[in-house]
Formats: structure tokens, sequence, C-alpha cells
């Protein structure tokens, strides 16, 4: 499915040299183009045909789960309309690489400003998210001046894929958990030459990026995140024994425990599943469908998003978005290798970390939770930014990139 050539590391930054020959060394720096065999993608198409699938749902609305009218037109879609082969050309287009880091091999993209003073950072991605997520934004933040924005607002733009997730190697040891991947990274911006970067992620992007800023790497100039670990301690506890909220809450820390409230009680089940027993998921390796699903019931807002944009109605995604991110999943056979980093990580999610560093927070209103400011000035004693953002998601890069590019900017501007 893929090949790889290797190459020197002052040639990583965007500039393919494919007629250069490098013997291999410690910490080299390989090209990657991404090649999927057609049988891979009959084969997909078959599976999808082949779907047995059980009885609708015996309520009105999503309460069980995916709806059955959803997942049959996104089956439909999928074998009938769907086209990798666009995707797979975009990714093509990008300059892509793999390196070997503590034993595994890292896939990231790698795009350089053509603005010198373009500012280093590294946004890593989650479940069930991967590099399709940062796709709409790697433009305005690398070439801000054909988005209306200004060239002191460029970035240099590293987007790696976790280890067992996408094009990067899957572990065959334990302990890759979220610390180990942020000493990872650390090591690919060094490798790469970056003396100074910042970072960003949201889900398990955020896990990293927050281990990232207590590792305290000399470059590390500070971090951005769109789904913040600030829940207070005694907010977690009342949550964790279905007690009441603690009294005197304010109306958008009233707002944040509903939120939380609800997903605690009836979104966390898929990430109790995985952090248990993720080897047991043996058909997310069988069936692209059940893949699929599984991947789509990650929030309720989302799923609603997603839901009503194979009911034919407009939204922040598409029915092209989505299946490109479903069928990288399939393609890869990741869907096992993937839920093992919530087995691996021991961290508490939400909780906050006490990060010194330099902290940029964007507020989507259907995150899972949205982060009031009072917690999020307790959680980041070093706040630099926070903003609440009128419209979008969990997946907020992917389904909002103008606004989420603008937050970027926005939250790094005094770190430049």
């Amino acid at each position: 499915m893929k090949g790889t050539k290797q190459m020197t590391d002052k040639t990583a930054g965007g500039q393919r040299t494919d007629d250069e020959v490098v013997v291999i060394t410690d910490g080299a720096i390989r090209l990657f183009r991404l090649e999927v065999p057609e049988e891979a993608l009959v084969d997909l198409r078959r599976r999808i045909g082949a779907m047995r699938w059980p009885e609708m749902e015996t309520v009105a609305d999503q309460s069980q789960g995916v709806q059955l009218a959803t997942m049959r037109e996104l089956a439909r879609y999928w074998a009938t309309d769907y086209d990798w082969r666009k995707v797979e050309a975009r990714l093509q287009a990008l300059p892509q690489f793999t390196t070997e880091i503590d034993g595994v091999d890292i896939h990231f993209i790698h795009v350089r400003s053509q603005h010198d003073e373009a500012l280093p950072l590294i946004v890593t991605h989650g479940w069930p998210g991967s590099i399709i997520e940062q796709l709409k934004i790697i433009g305005p933040l690398t070439d801000p001046t054909a988005h209306g924005a200004s060239a002191e607002d460029a970035f240099h733009l590293v987007i790696p894929s976790l280890p067992g997730h996408g094009f990067s190697g899957k572990p065959t040891t334990t302990g890759w958990d979220p610390i180990r991947i942020a000493r990872a990274w650390i090591v690919l911006m060094e490798r790469l030459g970056y003396a100074r970067f910042v970072a960003q992620g949201g889900d398990w992007g955020n896990a990293v990026t927050e281990q990232m800023a207590l590792l305290k790497p000399p470059g590390l100039l500070g971090i951005h995140t769109n789904m913040p670990a600030t829940i207070p301690s005694d907010i977690a506890t009342a949550l964790q024994f279905g007690d009441p909220p603690p009294a005197g809450l304010s109306a958008d820390e009233k707002d944040a425990w509903d939120q939380l409230d609800l997903f605690y009680k009836n979104g966390l089940a898929y990430a109790q599943e995985m952090g248990n027993r993720p080897q047991t998921l043996y058909a997310l390796e069988d069936s692209p469908v059940g893949l699929t699903a599984w991947m789509l019931d990650h929030d309720a807002r989302s799923l609603a998003l997603i839901a009503r944009v194979f009911d034919g109605q407009s939204e922040g995604l598409t029915r092209d978005d989505v299946l490109d991110n479903a069928t990288l999943y399939w393609l890869t056979a990741t869907g096992v290798s993937s839920a093992r980093l919530y087995w691996e990580s021991k961290l508490p999610f939400f909780a906050p970390k006490g990060i010194e560093l330099p902290v940029g927070v964007s507020v989507f209103p259907d995150e899972i939770y949205a982060a009031p400011r009072s917690w999020a000035e307790s959680a980041y004693p070093n706040l630099i930014y926070f903003n609440r953002l009128p419209k979008g998601g969990h997946f907020a890069a992917w389904e909002q990139p103008e606004l989420f590019s603008e937050e970027i900017r926005a939250a790094f501007k005094s770190l430049r």
C-alpha cells in the first residue's frame, strides 16, 4: 500500500528529491507516497455489499446508537458513488515522510511555508480522526496571504499520524501512551531542525500536546487546544458518583456540567470498551460498515451532524469527508491498533495537569463539553488566549477550517 524513499533531513521540508540516493542512517527521514492497490478498493466495495444488516432500532431517535437509515445510506453511497482516488490524489500532492522513532515508523505530512519567518507548528489528531482532519487547514496556515491573512501569520506545518493510526507503524510492544508519543513528537521536531516551535491538538491530540508542555523541551514556546482538560476535582468527583452539581456554578459552568453529565451517562461506553478490551473488537477489522458505525458514535453532536449529512443536508462536513476518514482506517487496518491507545493511557483525560507553559484555548460549542473560562484559567495559569466560537464541534479543524485557522493565528501571535 505504501512505498518510501530515503532522504536526508535537510530535504525534508517540503521539497521532493526523488532522484536523491541516501544511505540509511539513524534518524533517517524517508519520502512516503501512498498507492492503494485497486484490488483493495474492489474488496472494500464487496464487503460493503455483503453487509448483514440488523433490524431497525425500536426508537425514533439515536438513543440506541447509529440509526439504520443513516448507515444504509452511507453504505449505498460508499459502494456506488464514493471515489477514494480523489483524496488519494490530494494526499499524494503533499510532502509526506516517515522516520523511525523509538522502534516505530512515524508518518507525517510536512509542509513548509514560503514565508521564511513562519512559526513551526505540530498538529496532532485524535480518535476517530486522522490526518484527514487537518487537510483543510494546511493552505490557510502555511499560505496565509492566499487566505485573507498576512505573511506574519504563516506556519511551517507538521502533521503526524499517531502510532497505530493511519500510515504510522503499529507498536508491537506496550507502552505507547500519550507521554511516550509526546517524547516522540519532540524528537521529530528536533530531527526536522526546529529549534523553536508550538504545538496544537484536540482529543488524543490534546493529551499528547499537554504532555509535550509538561516535558518542557527547550524549543516548545506554547500550546493550543480545542479540547482542553479543565474539569475541577469537585466537578469530576460529582460526575463520577452521579452526585448533583456543586452549588454556585455560573451559567457557563452549569452548561458544561450538563454536557459532561450527559456524556458520562450515555456517551462514554466506547472509550470504556477500548480502554478495557481493545483486542475484542475483531469486527472492526472485518466489516467496513461495522468499523464506520463504531467511529460515528464517538459523540452525540458529531453523530447528529453526520446523520444530517447523509440525510441530504449541507453541513461543515461532506459525505466524502466522512468516508475519506473511514476509508483510511479501513485500508490501513487500524481499527484495533488505534483502539489500543485507550488501553495504554492511564491519564485522567479531562483533569488539569499543571501546565506552566503558555496555553491558548478555543472553545467550540458542540464539543463534548464547552470549557468555561473560569475552569480554563484555573487549569492553565499561563492562559494567553481564550475564545468561545459561535459554531463547530469535536472535529473543529475538519468541520470549521476557516474559524480554526483564525484561532491558531490569534492564539500564537504573542509567541512569535
